[in-house]
């Protein structure tokens, strides 16, 4: 059993033992959907309205959270500053990519790639991003066919191409935009911000315990 049936199959149990059907009626919904338009938002601090605004918060708060971030004016760009940033950090040009990346000429640019879900052995992995907040400097990533979150996590670095028009102001935009385009939520909703960290062990950081220990962002200017 996948995990969204077996996540569907709890709440049915919880929802019967409180006396309600399996599945939410529309009543219900209707209910939630009427409380996410009316609900007062909470405090938040001034965050650009400007497109271009955005993209400027996001760049520097992700290279505060150690996110590295390069620049690109078009998509058919970034299969290069991938190959660059590679290089530059001494890394073999060879990765896993999310299928939805497989039309961009990889091989013209010289590097190797693979769509499929990564492996122990795979060091890189290329995504995309559902969109990204400009508060924090995160990605939100979201799984489903051909966005396997797994190469964002598991490989030892990351690389996520950002197409500007996708930079939200906020987590509260980024769930607005999630309802709005996908309706419910899939079964993994990650937010990454910077490389994998942990301060456990007598508060010294180390980068990598749960996840990459390089995370670099393309910024596509014309997307």
């Amino acid at each position: 059993m996948d995990t969204s049936a077996a996540r569907r199959n709890i709440l049915a149990r919880i929802r019967a033992a409180s006396g309600r059907a399996a599945q939410p009626e529309p009543a219900e919904r209707g209910a939630v959907a009427d409380y996410l338009a009316h609900h007062p938002a909470g405090p938040r601090p001034a965050l650009p309205a400007d497109p271009v605004a955005r993209v400027v918060r996001f760049v520097e708060q992700a290279r505060l959270m150690g996110t590295t971030v390069d620049e690109v004016d078009s998509l058919a760009d970034a299969p290069a500053a991938a190959v660059r940033y590679l290089a530059d950090a001494g890394l073999a040009a060879r990765a896993v990519i999310w299928r939805t990346l497989e039309s961009l000429a990889w091989a013209d640019a010289g590097l190797v790639v693979e769509s499929r879900a990564p492996q122990g052995t795979d060091l890189v992995g290329i995504t995309g991003c559902f969109c990204a907040t400009a508060e924090t400097g995160s990605l939100v990533l979201l799984s489903g066919p051909g966005t396997d979150v797994g190469a964002a996590l598991l490989p030892e670095t990351h690389i996520a191409i950002v197409p500007a028009s996708r930079v939200v102001a906020a987590y509260e935009e980024a769930f607005a935009l999630m309802r709005t385009e996908r309706g419910e939520l899939p079964r993994a909703v990650n937010f990454v911000s910077g490389p994998s960290r942990t301060g456990d062990i007598e508060q010294t950081i180390v980068l990598g315990a749960h996840g990459p220990y390089r995370v670099h962002a393309i910024v596509v200017r014309g997307a």
